[in-house]
């Protein structure tokens, strides 16, 4: 695609698996990329899967499967989201030793059940190492932690960012729409003058901060194999934060709280102008502003650097095979129609607006037609692009549920004025190391 994967970025996780659930043992596939080859095998006759996920609709897609699958039949539960409930239930059921087949997991939550030795090794099947030159470089990186010949989720979905704006208002105030980060400071300046807001900076999107981190070829964790080195207030960090937090001080931007009544009136009554977002949040938009139908476009984010081409991510899933399954053959078969099947992908997108892992997927039919909502445009093109743009090297960490709730709080003191946006990064880090001593989860020094 564009920027090769560094192995040392998203490296193996073996002797951390270790450190932090000690029953694995070394033939259990409880060390990186260790499943033994011959356990993907298909089983003497028919197979019973049970598939757990919160994707709007996706029982009609698994029924498509079943119906053509007769051996192999899944059956679905949905349930919240996975920081809403799921996870925990994941854990639970791990525990217990009654986990589904399979689970939806996104990509910031793979190194948690990484560690804690709750995924297989799927990346032994023939087929789902075949597969890899489907999908998108930096989702398999994200999917096999850097592990050589490992893969713990097939991955499903991206959010790749880009800029939602208001075009009639830029055109009708005679203001440019800002292709650098500097512009986008100088055009804040320019629209607070009109009396609207450029943007919202909600402090409980620690996921879009995160995206901004990663365009700028941030990273917050790193490992060696060893230990966890935690840089949340690393230099490109701390240059984002730096940059919202001289845009707040301004008042040049508005903090509602995000996905709230507040937050879809300020978009909706053309209070605020843009949002820097995801594929996904093309929805968000529809729904929440219903009255400015037609008056949004979409461009490529704003870069640090003129003439720079990178795009940040927000959000997206993978589908893995938990720990315990018996028919590691049946579940990664279903897992790569589900996520490589262009019938399944469609109906993906047209029943939860999924934006695809999979570089066939990105030219489905129904993402090259225009959005009446954005004006007819072809939308998707514009992420398209920018999936392609998103470096494979940015790393997640193996709490990050944690990390989002200190870094949110951080945020918010620094929002009603108490701290920086900087300084809630550097709080979030010492609790981070913090967190990860507390479990056994060795860090660099």
């Amino acid at each position: 695609m564009r920027i090769t994967t560094r192995a040392v970025s998203v490296a193996l996780l073996a002797p951390l698996a270790l450190a932090a659930c000690s029953s694995s043992d070394p033939g259990d596939g409880g060390e990186g990329g260790s499943t033994d080859a011959g356990a993907c095998q298909p089983a003497d006759g028919p197979v019973e899967l049970d598939f757990t996920s919160w994707i709007p609709g996706i029982e009609g897609v698994v029924d498509v499967w079943n119906e053509e699958n007769p051996d192999i039949q899944v059956s679905v539960q949905t349930g919240p989201n996975g920081n809403g409930g799921t996870y925990q239930n994941f854990f639970n059921q791990l525990e217990a030793g009654n986990a589904p087949d399979l689970g939806q997991i996104e990509y910031d939550a793979l190194p948690n059940f990484r560690v804690q030795d709750g995924l297989e090794n799927i990346g032994v099947c023939e087929d789902v190492a075949a597969a890899q030159d489907q999908f998108v470089d930096w989702t398999w990186a994200q999917a096999s932690l850097g592990e050589e010949g490992a893969l713990y989720g097939v991955p499903q979905d991206t959010g790749p960012m880009a800029m939602f704006y208001r075009s009639d208002l830029f055109e009708e105030n005679g203001i440019e729409v800002p292709t650098t980060w500097d512009e986008f400071a100088t055009a804040a300046e320019q629209v607070r003058e009109t009396g609207g807001y450029i943007t919202n900076f909600s402090q409980a999107d620690i996921n879009q901060f995160a995206g901004f981190v990663w365009q700028a070829n941030g990273s917050w964790f790193t490992n060696d194999g060893e230990a966890w080195t935690v840089d949340l207030d690393s230099a490109e960090s701390t240059e984002v934060a730096a940059y919202w937090d001289d845009l707040i001080e301004r008042d040049l931007v508005s903090t509602y709280p995000g996905w709230t009544t507040e937050w879809d009136n300020a978009y909706n009554s053309g209070e605020v102008w843009t949002w820097n977002s995801a594929v996904w949040g093309a929805n968000s938009i529809a729904t929440g502003a219903p009255d400015t139908a037609g008056n949004w476009s979409v461009a490529p984010s704003p870069q640090w650097s003129e003439g720079e081409q990178s795009a940040g991510n927000w959000g997206g899933s993978t589908i893995a095979v938990l720990k315990g399954s018996e028919h590691l053959y049946e579940a990664s078969q279903f897992a790569l129609w589900l996520n490589t099947s262009e019938e399944a992908l469609t109906m993906l997108n047209e029943e939860a607006n999924l934006y695809p892992a999979t570089t066939a997927g990105l030219e489905l039919p129904v993402l090259s037609e225009g959005v009446e909502f954005y004006g007819d445009q072809a939308i998707y093109d514009v992420f398209a692009e920018a999936s392609g743009q998103v470096s494979a090297d940015f790393v997640w960490g193996p709490t990050m549920t944690q990390v989002y709730n200190d870094v949110s709080d951080g945020f918010a003191g620094a929002i009603s004025g108490s701290g920086t946006l900087p300084d809630a990064l550097t709080a979030a880090e010492s609790s981070t190391v913090s967190a990860l001593e507390a479990q056994a989860i060795p860090v660099a020094e």
